[in-house]
């Protein structure tokens, strides 16, 4: 009996062994040399697998093959950074083979990077490079607990005399504080276009854009419910002239005029820009809103006392849009009655949608401009 049991317990370890044998790991996304790139997924019980892709308007259908692994292959994608979320049967998840993440509080997505040429302003040379500052601090105006970053150049020195203007770069809804340089890459941006000279050396920073931060909380009403949309944003306002800004101007050399602070932001943080920059003149003269989105359409109202000779001050009002984005519409309003009320203003129009591939082109032609 002995000798029956002995190679039947070996033959039943093999099988468990075989069977908790895990699959070879998928190599996903795999980028080609002609920029076309391939997904791969693991589902063998699924029904039906997609890619969604920034910058893509529609999801992109996957295949399952008898090993149960879906792919694509895509046609060639132009070189830059871009989110992504495979949708398994209609659920929206990372990429598991894949560790590269978007930071975001409500749509956080896998990356993806297409390499391309060091004329790119948001890929990384060698150059000389700034540095990212994290800080945090108990906000009295907002009454939670919340950070805020700071770009410095190449070469800044705290203990030297040299002093710097301030650029104050705001994030969109959803987005957390470290958007701007974990997504944008604001800061390979600033390293490249000052050690290029298109740039003048700045300070940048980036503070969390919530005035009310249960907007991001389910079913919080935000841009359905005026009222909430505008505590969001008057909040925040007073929270970054009374809060950052004083903490910036303590801590960091920045120049304390307003002829060298600025403001810009996209989305939630373009409408944040204008509204906190065009009714403070007094504190910025450089103002840009990419993709800008939220105002009340009532510009009247967000901006009683806005007209023509209080715009003077300015020496710069961008106002950019991508020509597929949803909030085109709004910002050709928006321009056009600044227009009728003859404030001058530069009105930027790009092939795009709603992406950081847009925001990052912005971010670029936008700072050329700044400070001269």
């Amino acid at each position: 009996m002995k000798r029956i049991v002995f190679p039947l317990a070996i033959l039943l370890i093999a099988a468990a062994s075989h069977a908790q044998t895990p699959p070879p790991p998928l190599i996903s996304p795999e980028v080609r040399s002609d920029n076309r790139v391939t997904f791969r997924f693991r589902a063998p019980n699924d029904k039906e697998v997609a890619v969604q892709i920034e910058g893509k308007p529609k999801p992109i259908p996957m295949q399952k093959d008898d090993q149960g692994v879906w792919s694509v292959t895509t046609d060639p994608l132009a070189p830059d950074y871009y989110g992504y979320s495979i949708i398994a049967d209609g659920v929206h998840m990372f990429d598991p083979s894949n560790h590269a993440i978007k930071p975001n509080f409500l749509n956080r997505a896998s990356e993806l990077h297409i390499p391309g040429p060091a004329s790119l302003p948001w890929e990384v040379n060698d150059v000389p490079h700034g540095e990212i500052h994290h800080h945090f601090y108990k906000s009295g105006v907002v009454g939670d607990h919340r950070d805020f970053f700071v770009y410095t150049p190449p070469g800044y020195d705290p203990r030297a005399k040299q002093t710097y203007p301030v650029l104050y770069l705001l994030h969109g809804y959803s987005d957390d504080a470290s958007a701007w340089t974990a997504v944008g890459r604001a800061n390979v941006i600033l390293d490249n276009m000052i050690a290029q000279g298109k740039a003048k050396p700045m300070i940048v920073v980036m503070p969390l854009g919530y005035g009310a931060p249960e907007v991001l909380l389910p079913n919080s009403g935000v841009w359905r419910d005026r009222a909430i949309t505008d505590r969001n944003f008057n909040k925040f306002r007073d929270a970054l002239l009374m809060e950052v800004i004083p903490r910036v101007e303590e801590e960091y050399p920045v120049i304390k005029d307003r002829n060298s602070r600025a403001i810009a932001g996209l989305s939630m943080g373009g409408s944040e820009s204008l509204l906190t920059g065009l009714n403070t003149l007094s504190k910025f003269a450089w103002i840009g809103a990419f993709s800008s989105g939220g105002m009340d359409p009532d510009f009247d109202k967000d901006f009683p006392g806005l007209d023509s000779s209080s715009a003077q001050q300015l020496h710069l009002l961008w106002i950019a849009c991508g020509t597929d984005d949803g909030l085109i519409e709004f910002n050709r309003k928006f321009r056009a009655w600044l227009a009728s009320k003859n404030i001058a203003h530069v009105d930027i129009e790009t092939p795009g949608y709603h992406t950081w591939m847009v925001w990052r082109s912005n971010l670029t032609e936008f700072t050329a401009l700044l400070f001269r």
